[in-house]
């Protein structure tokens, strides 16, 4: 089948990576819901002088993930936590539950989220479109604090 779209590709560049930079990032959440982590990533790819390379983030928990979603609209992000809920519902009947009945529902929404990232850095800047936001998800209702590991992999500016 043939598509009358256009497909275009800028030419491919590569550099040696020379760097990798790593930070532990420690965020209290104030319990269910997003805690956009885009300013402390952008933070800490200007403190590493990055140039181009990845910034990969890993959650070290598996109660609580990470994504990448809309910014510009804060509904998104209630409707994303209603849909979140509703795949993994509280009562649904949990064998898992002596840390209590958001626990078990929080290990499925965060296999169903991830618990790393990796974002494109270009010319030391993140590479994330316009509407886009790096998020910690705290899937348990009571405040935690939660760590992430940052990580540089290329080369300096």
């Amino acid at each position: 089948m043939t598509s009358t779209k256009s497909v275009t590709r800028s030419a491919p560049s590569s550099v040696q990576a020379t760097t990798i930079a790593s930070s532990l990032l420690t965020v209290q959440t104030s319990g269910r819901g997003f805690t956009d982590l885009t300013s402390e990533a952008a933070k800490f790819i200007g403190e590493v002088h990055a140039g181009d390379g990845a910034l990969t983030l890993f959650i070290r928990h598996t109660s609580a993930s990470l994504t990448i979603q809309e910014n510009a609209d804060p509904s998104v992000l209630v409707d994303l936590t209603t849909a979140l809920s509703r795949l993994a519902p509280e009562n649904a009947g949990w064998t898992h539950d002596t840390e209590g009945p958001d626990d078990m529902p929080a290990h499925v929404k965060t296999m169903l989220t991830g618990a790393s990232l990796q974002v494109p850095v270009l010319g030391g800047r993140l590479a994330l479109g316009t509407w886009q936001a790096i998020y910690l998800i705290e899937h348990r209702k009571r405040p935690h604090r939660r760590e992430v590991v940052l990580q540089f992999v290329g080369s300096n500016q």
